[in-house]
């Protein structure tokens, strides 16, 4: 028997698979190569460099991350429209969820918009026209000196802390949506675990943000 399948159900599934692959994946790679900030000017500079000499990078780039962000962020943007929270009437933990990953949501699209033309492609003027993706020896010291303006810290504090946020809950939704976790204690314990993992990517994410105006971030004198 031939099910038919609504374009509705079909893009909201698109949406919540491109959140986690390949998007969710790329945070990973983002964190994991931010924090290479930790040792220095130099190993971070050459984390930048191998990326950028990944033969077909930008094709790469366009691809698995351009081309899905845009979906995920206007499709996002759609739903967000459509969206009736009713938090305030009855204010359930997962009610706040939705509205909260809804908010985030917003922010994002304006925040990775801002990062992008800043440090991808160096086109805000007044504070910084230098890519870092063109210049990769000069990577760290490019992102230290942005850092360092309490205005952008905050902003990039802002910004972390929404993504992981974001995924965090979204890796619930996808769990649950997909049928992965079955059964109101399953999807409990998946809750508590995604809870786990947000906490974790948080520490991370700001570790590595610090590591840029402070040797070895919140860690340092511990592990370097």
């Amino acid at each position: 028997m031939a099910v038919r399948l609504s374009s509705t159900f079909v893009f909201r599934k698109l949406h919540q698979l491109t959140g986690i692959v390949p998007l969710g994946f790329f945070l990973l790679e983002h964190f994991y190569t931010n924090s290479k900030a930790m040792t220095g000017p130099a190993d971070f500079n050459n984390a930048v460099k191998d990326l950028q000499s990944i033969p077909y990078v930008i094709f790469i780039e366009i691809m698995f991350i351009f081309i899905p962000l845009i979906y995920h962020a206007v499709y996002g943007l759609f739903i967000t429209w459509e969206a009736r929270p009713n938090n305030l009437a009855y204010p359930y933990p997962r009610n706040w969820f939705y509205t909260i990953q809804r908010v985030t949501g917003i922010i994002l699209f304006f925040f990775i918009f801002f990062h992008v033309l800043n440090f991808r492609f160096g086109l805000i003027p007044g504070l910084n026209e230098r890519s870092v993706a063109h210049y990769p020896m000069e990577a760290y010291s490019i992102v230290s000196r942005e850092f360092a303006m309490p205005a952008i810290f905050v902003i990039y504090l802002i910004g972390i802390t929404s993504t992981v946020w974001h995924l965090a809950n979204g890796l619930w939704l996808f769990a649950v949506d997909w049928g992965i976790v079955i059964g109101e204690r399953a999807q409990r314990l998946t809750g508590y675990a995604c809870i786990a993992i947000g906490l974790l990517l948080l520490a991370v994410g700001i570790n590595a943000q610090v590591a840029f105006i402070r040797e070895g971030g919140l860690l340092g004198g511990i592990l370097y």
